[in-house]
């Protein structure tokens, strides 16, 4: 075995009691719809749901977590292994403004059609995606999504979305907080 490679740890028997820490049903999941930078705005209303990890970030800083500060305080399973799961849930027509991960992000529908978008102005892409599709985001790529669902404007469905690391950060792109400006400033 090489130096680099890391051993395994010894199986071991797991308590029922344990493992129930590490089990979260999705009818008991709870969300938010506050604690991002966009949460206001009524384009952007959603809920998210942390079911693993989603810490905040460490330090003060500009940069969020990825599902907001109500959610990075509550999720289902309380753990840090490298990776965090949580769910959007929203009305089609709803999501997130252009944003960017100091991590890998992922998406995969669970219900719906969802439009997945990256990059700002003339290199502006994007992908419709329906359920079991995945689409993986790298660091440093702006993206959003918004559910596309067609014929059902007040069913709320779902996006599975997965994120590296144990504490991973979020900010909004320029053009985004130029946005979140505009709002509050007719709102005032």
């Amino acid at each position: 075995m090489s130096d680099n490679a890391k051993e395994l740890p010894k199986i071991r028997v797991w308590k029922k009691d344990e493992m129930s820490k590490r089990i979260a049903f999705f009818k008991d999941l709870k969300g938010s719809k506050k604690g991002l930078p966009d949460s206001l705005l009524p384009e952007c209303t959603r809920e998210l749901i942390n079911v693993i990890g989603f810490e905040p970030p460490k330090g003060k800083s500009k940069h969020v977590s990825p599902l907001g500060d109500d959610n990075s305080q509550m999720p289902a399973i309380n753990i840090s292994e490298g990776f965090n799961l949580g769910f959007c849930r929203c009305k089609p027509g709803k999501g997130p403004l252009m944003h960017n991960h100091d991590t890998n992000e992922t998406f995969m529908p669970i219900t719906g059609k969802w439009r997945c978008e990256w990059n700002e102005g003339n290199d502006f892409q994007s992908v419709d995606v329906g359920p079991c599709d995945v689409v993986s985001f790298p660091p440093g790529c702006a993206r959003r999504f918004m559910n596309i669902t067609e014929d059902e404007p007040n069913i709320e469905h779902v996006l599975l979305v997965v994120i590296a690391g144990n504490a991973p950060k979020a900010e909004f792109t320029e053009k985004a907080y130029n946005r979140i400006s505009e709002f509050e400033a007719n709102q005032a």
